[in-house]
């Protein structure tokens, strides 16, 4: 045998093991069996039950192994259906194959969370009402390219298989959603469409096309979808998408069909339903802003369209989705007024509902119908854009137009009631319409390009109520089509693959419901034909008339019954009304009440209301009748919506008879809406309806189980020693030595190309037992045989650790023994070295002490010497030398004393510490003015240049006026600002700013006091660089203008008033009208400011004259300014006054 080699994980590391060893080839078998599904093994030692190969992996080998969680991961994974199947998975191999066993095997998947089921290539939702973790992106790569029975069954498999199809084969495909209300036909079709988005293409426009398809989903909800008994989101319309693909499997875009909208829930709900989403949501949603323009109230109460006991659903909130519908309305591609133009619609239909009539008595003696409150009619016509006058006349009479006449009548208030509700009707449906067409001109392909398609249709599931109508009947109809073409198809299918595979093809008896189309759809005796030409009819057409021709018509039918029919067999039949009739559909018998049968299909507008929203000013509701324009009135009857029905049907048929079928059958389990509960009752009652049993009777009825021949024999090579664990052959050949070995009858199974078909699931499962015992039987032999290599692994791993050990421990001993002498060496050696050390430290002290006597010795006699010679100098300068070192002592004691006093560097502390000693009181006074003036400087290097500037203007108006003027204290505390009047940013004096040119150092308003009688002027007091102005404080206009060479000398009191006086040079321009008197209450900054500027322009200082007489020049007379003291009436304001011609007279309180 070839040696092989291999690597086992062994503590922790990769250990290589050789494969040559006795016994162990078998191993190889283990590395088979985990390319196999998960397996159950049994070990009669242990007693352990694995139900995955990786566990097996984990019991043989250590828990402290490195085995890769992610190849552990991988192993988890099925590879086939039939692996760990709860129940059955594909309901064809169900055996026995009954109505009870079909309900027992999906109450048991949906027992386990098992939600999905198989009939072939059919797959079977049931609605589990919470939410599952088997949507996640990690499941979407699970089943991306896998083959469709490879895992367990899920809505990704189907979606993965249509999508592929499509990307790889050029085939078009539809996927087909159908079941009752609350089976979740809606959330499916999002799955398929979220899975198809998952897995196509990438990049900026396919991301914005897929965007676009997702979104469309919210809006559509919205606006057709309604809370039901049934479903909180249940669909009131059927839809049909077309998704469209490049040849790369790139989404294009798409267009979308849709299905007779339940517009009757419009005006009216059954008890515990709502009506559309939209509307709860607008008013829940929207912004009060938005409310009060559409003219709305957030209470539903306030309108009468809108059921009252369900308004709030549990778990639903409107006002988020409201937002959300707008994001998708606006990712969509809808513009803004669009959005406004379909809430404005909506609005105007809330508002409909609560138009009222009463009637009253015309002089003819008919009723005519009257709105009792026109404020709602009012409001109605202002959101339109309708006349008021239009719309009420619209509401009161009907016109009746046969070819040149024109007959007007009144309706009375019933009919009245009837117009408004089925203009209501007719606005909401035809808005429904128009938004899908919008939503299409949106995600419409915007290539030429040849494309592929991928139909979805969620529509409406069988329905059987206590009381069915017009509305059941038609998506009964509906229903019994879509039976008919999936038993076309599947049949087609069947019937193609065995003739693609070379088997005999054998016919299927089964169940052909065109029988029950024709009696719904026959042009000439079918009942819509009927239904239609009864109601073109003229005289008196009621719903008892429609019966009767029924009656007469369709009495010996096989699946019609009626209790009046002719045919005497259903005279005694007591279980149908006399106003009923019943068909016996392909998922059993249904009974119509008959009543409204012929209003509903005539679904009629009055002509006066479609031509009054058609001269609507609002665009949109004008564009929605366009039958309602005079100018191309047809007095053609519209077409019935059975007929429109019906044609939509056909269309429908049509198209997807030209593409591959896949289709999802969704099931409810209960009616409460609860999870972890399944209603046999319930759902035997939609097994029924959905044709379950006979779909399955359709796939089996030739061969129940197919499979390809190379997973076939990879499964089911281990039961034949001659496939076993290898075949070199081709598969069909292996496939047959297998069958021929276990003896399978020739009749339980057929050969085709490249399929192997097996007649009985009992077959099947034969197989699948023989192969598990064949697995344990595996398990037990891998088991063994590693367990044995284990021990001798084990006996030869200890050997070659003792004699590893051995080594160590004399290596240890050795080495210990030679640190030991080693030790003991350097010990002498260390003792030796001291002795040594210690002697010649010894010798060299002995030196060392010797040298120092010697120099000791000859100090003290040099010291001897020397004393001796100066001794007779000595006595004569002892005591000046101890007095200068006794003064040095003393002045190095007060410098370092004074050190520890220094008072604070603040320039205004006056502390200084007393002088120790009288002769250091000439060095005390100048060491504390040097040190005054030391943190003088050091304030002063604080200082910025501005505040420089402040503490020199400062420092100038102390010089000048500090105890001459009794207004200086007062100013100290206040900053001089200059510029009290911003007139850059002050527009009024915009003329002013631009007659100066020089930078502006005073604005201030100031009194200029009058010559002629004491009294004050308002002016604007400016000083510059090089002159001093006057402007009026009202208009800007500066009134004069003197340069500072011209100012002389500046006067004021020593009280505490404002006034001060100009006085200027004689023979100046300026001058011709006399020196200026001013009060200000800045008069000390004034006067500063004055002072520097004339000094800094003319190099000479101004005189500041202080005193409470003085003289002022007024034209050609000298006028004296003399200050009193005296109590004023206005409190402290000084006062003004000209007592002759030669006084004026100041008095200051």
């Amino acid at each position: 045998m070839e040696k092989k080699s291999c690597h086992l994980v062994m503590s922790g590391s990769l250990q290589p093991v050789d494969c040559s060893m006795p016994g162990f080839p078998v191993l190889h078998h283990f590395l088979e069996l985990l390319k196999l599904t998960s397996i159950k093994f049994v070990t009669p030692s242990s007693h352990l039950i694995l139900r995955r190969p990786f566990l097996l992996l984990a019991s043989i080998f250590p828990a402290s192994g490195s085995f890769p969680q992610e190849t552990m991961a991988k192993m988890e994974v099925k590879t086939s259906l039939l692996d760990n199947m709860i129940g059955v998975g594909d309901m064809v191999l169900l055996e026995p194959l009954n109505e009870d066993t079909v309900i027992d095997n999906l109450k048991k998947r949906f027992d386990h969370n098992e939600i999905y089921t198989y009939i072939g290539s059919v797959v079977i939702s049931v609605n589990p009402y919470r939410s599952l973790p088997i949507y996640s992106p990690e499941k979407v790569e699970d089943y991306r390219n896998r083959n469709f029975y490879e895992l367990s069954p899920h809505i990704f498999a189907l979606s993965d298989e249509a999508y592929r199809s499509l990307r790889d084969q050029d085939k078009d495909q539809c996927i087909l959603i159908t079941g009752e209300s609350g089976a979740g036909k809606t959330e499916a079709s999002k799955l398929v469409m979220s899975y198809v988005a998952a897995v196509c293409g990438k990049g900026a426009e396919v991301n914005q096309v897929k965007e676009q398809l997702l979104q469309s989903n919210p809006v559509l909800e919205a606006f057709g979808n309604a809370k039901t008994v049934r479903n909180d989101n249940s669909s009131r319309f059927g839809k049909y998408m077309d998704i469209e693909f490049d040849f790369k499997g790139d989404p294009l875009g798409g267009v979308i069909s849709n299905y007779l909208l339940e517009k009757s829930r419009v005006v009216k709900q059954p008890r515990g339903e709502r009506n559309f989403h939209v509307f709860y949501q607008l008013l829940s949603g929207a912004s009060e802003e938005l409310l009060n323009k559409l003219k709305l109230e957030r209470d539903f109460s306030r309108y009468n369209y809108l059921s009252l006991d369900s308004a709030k659903v549990n778990g639903v909130d409107d006002a988020a989705n409201f937002r959300t519908v707008r994001n998708a309305m606006q990712i969509v591609g809808f513009m803004d007024h669009e959005a406004e133009s379909v809430l404005e619609v909506v609005a105007a239909v809330l508002k409909l509902g609560n138009i009222e009539f009463k009637p009253e008595s015309r002089v003819n003696g008919l009723d005519e119908s009257k709105i009792k409150d026109k404020n709602e009619l009012k409001e109605i016509c202002e959101l339109t854009g309708i006349d008021q006058s239009v719309l009420e006349r619209a509401f009161s009479f009907r016109t009746v137009e046969a070819k040149q006449e024109k007959v007007s009548t009144t309706l009375n208030v019933a009919q009245a009631y009837y117009a408004r509700d089925a203009l209501a009707k007719n606005l909401y449906s035809r808005l429904f319409s128009w938004l899908v067409n919008r939503i299409n001109e949106s995600i419409k392909a915007q290539t030429k390009v040849r494309k592929k398609v991928m139909g979805v249709l969620d529509i409406y599931g069988f329905e059987i109520f206590e009381d069915n109508s017009f509305e059941q009947f038609i998506i009964n109809y509906c229903n019994e089509k879509l039976q008919q073409i999936f038993i076309e198809l599947t049949l087609k299918e069947e019937q193609e693959e065995y003739i693609r595979e070379d088997i005999e093809w054998t016919h299927i008896e089964y169940f052909n419901n065109a029988i029950i189309c024709d009696l719904i759809e026959n042009n000439t005796n079918g009942i819509l034909a009927m239904l239609d030409e009864e109601c073109l009819r003229p005289g008196t057409v009621t719903d008892e008339t429609f019966l009767e021709k029924l009656n007469q018509v369709c009495a010996t039918h096989q699946h019609f019954e009626s209790r009046m029919s002719k045919c005497s067999r259903f005279l005694n039949d007591t279980s149908l009304p006399h106003s009923c009739f019943r068909i016996q559909h392909y998922a059993g018998k249904v009974l119509y009440q008959v009543e409204g049968f012929v209003d509903k299909n005539n679904d009629l507008l009055y002509r006066d209301l479609s031509q009054a929203m058609w001269k609507a000013g609002h665009a949109l509701i004008k564009s929605l009748f366009p039958e309602g324009n005079p100018a191309k009135i047809n007095l053609k009857r519209p077409p019935t919506a059975g007929s429109q029905f019906k044609a939509s049907v056909a269309t429908l048929m049509k198209n997807l008879q030209t593409k591959n079928p896949n289709y999802i059958r969704c099931i409810k389990p209960n009616d409460k809406k609860a999870a972890h509960i399944f209603n046999e009752g319930l759902v035997c009652h939609q097994v029924r309806y959905l044709g379950l049993l006979e779909n399955v009777r359709v796939r089996r009825a030739g061969y129940a189980f197919r499979q390809a021949y190379e997973p076939c024999l990879e499964r089911y090579k281990m039961l034949c020693k001659q496939t076993w664990p290898h075949w070199k052959g081709p598969a069909r050949a292996g496939v047959e030595v297998l069958f021929n070995e276990l003896e399978i009858p020739v009749e339980e199974y057929s050969f085709g190309r490249s399929k192997i078909f097996i007649r009985n699931p009992r077959t099947l499962f034969k197989l699948e037992d023989l192969r598990k015992q064949r697995l344990e039987d595996l398990a037990t032999l891998i088991q063994k045989i590693y367990r044995g290599w284990k021990c001798r692994t084990h006996f030869l791993l200890m050997r070659k650790s003792q004699i590893v050990i051995a080594a160590w421990f004399r290596r240890y001993a050795q080495q210990k023994r030679y640190q030991q002498i080693k030790s003991s060496a350097l010990v002498i050696q260390s003792y030796i070295r001291g002795w040594k050390a210690r002697k010649i430290l010894r010798e060299l002290k002995h030196q060392k002490r010797c040298e120092e006597a010697v120099t000791t010795i000859a100090a003290y006699w040099h010291g001897t010497q020397v004393r001796r010679e100066y001794r007779k100098f000595f006595r004569a300068n002892a005591g000046k030398k101890i007095y200068e070192f006794t003064l040095q002592r003393i002045v190095q004691k007060y410098f370092l004393e004074m050190k520890n006093k220094v008072p604070s560097l603040s320039p205004i502390d006056k502390n200084w510490p007393s002088r120790p000693y009288l002769f250091l009181d000439s060095t005390h006074k100048e060491l504390k003015r040097i040190f005054h003036l030391w943190r003088c400087k050091k304030y002063r290097d604080q200082f910025t240049d501005q505040q420089k500037l402040i503490y020199e203007e400062k420092l100038e108006a102390s010089e000048l006026f500090k105890d001459k003027k009794a207004l200086y204290p007062s100013s100290v505390g206040q900053p001089f600002q200059g510029p009290y009047l911003e007139i850059n940013k002050n527009p009024k004096y915009k003329k002013l700013k631009d007659a100066i040119e020089e930078k502006i150092i005073i604005a201030e308003v100031v009194n200029k006091i009058n010559r002629a009688n004491g009294k004050s002027t308002s002016r604007i007091f400016l000083l510059t660089n090089n002159n001093l102005l006057l402007a009026d404080q009202k208009s800007g206009q500066i009134k004069s203008e003197v340069p500072l060479v011209d100012v002389t000398k500046v006067s004021m009191s020593s009280q505490n008033d404002g006034f001060f006086a100009i006085h200027l040079k004689e023979g100046c321009e300026a001058a011709s009208k006399g020196d200026f008197l001013f009060s200000s209450d800045h008069l000390i900054e004034m006067a500063t400011k004055l002072y520097r500027t004339t000094l800094s322009q003319t190099k000479q200082k101004l005189n500041i004259e202080i005193s409470d007489e003085f003289l002022v020049q007024f034209r050609q007379d000298k006028v004296c300014v003399k200050f009193i003291q005296g109590n004023q009436k206005n409190g402290s304001v000084p006062t003004c006054k000209r007592k002759n011609n030669r006084l004026l007279e100041v008095a200051v309180p």
